[in-house]
């Protein structure tokens, strides 16, 4: 008769699962955040942590999860490191044309159309990636000719121009965590009917800021506990999903850790526990 397993190391594998099926999954936020990378990363990081686990009964699916992850980073590793370099031209030419989204762009004085004009021609030189065995590089290198002997005038010209910014990934990276708080605090998928009012439109329903407090002192503290605590369920998915894209090898170490402590409760506790 098969003795049913525990609870807790279900839940701990089930969440390792998601990490998996999430590296394998990861989206891209162009032009910089590269999905591809940061999944291989990621699957990197929760392959090392698997085969530091101890060999023992609880830890057998966890093990076998090693082969198929194995596999996976083999077959893909010539593609991954040809990404990764495709990735880290892309920084160069971002570089190279002051743009950046974690530093704010240099004062126009500071550089001319021709002298960005001159960098970028030289960078174009020294790119020559073999189209065979470097197929990501190689489809960079031809977009990256294309666009810029069509659009290089255009780019270029806001550099002779005293305080405009070589870009608006600043304004954008705004925008889009005021989209992010909107999403999260309404539930709602598509943020265009929140951009009429924005996160100040609860203020409308109140005619003063008393009142408003006021209004949400008459919700029972046994409700909003209970709420308080369904919203925890529901937002654990996505910290876990923010833990592994940030620190993937303490994300999942964090897991083994959690899956470790289990097999030793259940241990310490006697057979009667894991049934």
């Amino acid at each position: 008769m098969s003795v049913k397993r525990d609870a807790g190391l279900i839940a701990i594998e089930q969440s390792m699962r998601l990490a998996i099926r999430d590296a394998v999954n990861r989206t891209s936020r162009k032009p910089f955040a590269w999905g591809g990378v940061a999944g291989y990363d990621q699957l990197t990081a929760i392959s090392q942590a698997l085969h530091r686990l101890p060999i023992d009964t609880e830890t057998s699916y966890l093990r076998h999860l090693i082969r198929q992850i194995d596999r996976a980073l083999e077959v893909n590793q010539s593609l991954a490191d040809d990404v990764r370099a495709a990735h880290e031209w892309l920084c160069r030419i971002a570089d190279c044309l002051h743009y950046g989204a974690d530093q704010a762009p240099p004062p126009a004085a500071t550089v001319s159309s021709h002298e960005v004009r001159q960098a970028m021609n030289a960078l174009l030189a020294r790119f020559r990636p073999d189209p065979q065995e470097m197929p990501a590089q190689a489809a960079l290198e031809c977009a990256w000719h294309r666009l810029w002997k069509a659009w290089s005038s255009d780019l270029l010209a806001c550099y002779d121009v005293p305080g405009l910014p070589a870009d608006n990934l600043h304004l954008e990276a705004f925008f889009n965590r005021i989209r992010k708080h909107e999403r999260r605090i309404s539930g709602r998928a598509s943020t265009r009917p929140l951009g009429w009012l924005g996160a100040y439109q609860v203020l409308f329903i109140a005619e003063s800021e008393h009142d408003l407090l006021e209004s949400l002192r008459q919700v029972a503290l046994v409700d909003y506990q209970t709420h308080r605590q369904r919203l925890a369920q529901r937002e654990s998915p996505r910290q876990q999903r923010y833990r592994l894209h940030h620190d993937p090898a303490k994300a999942i170490q964090s897991l083994l850790d959690q899956h470790t402590a289990r097999r030793a409760a259940i241990a310490a506790a006697g057979p009667s526990q894991g049934t």
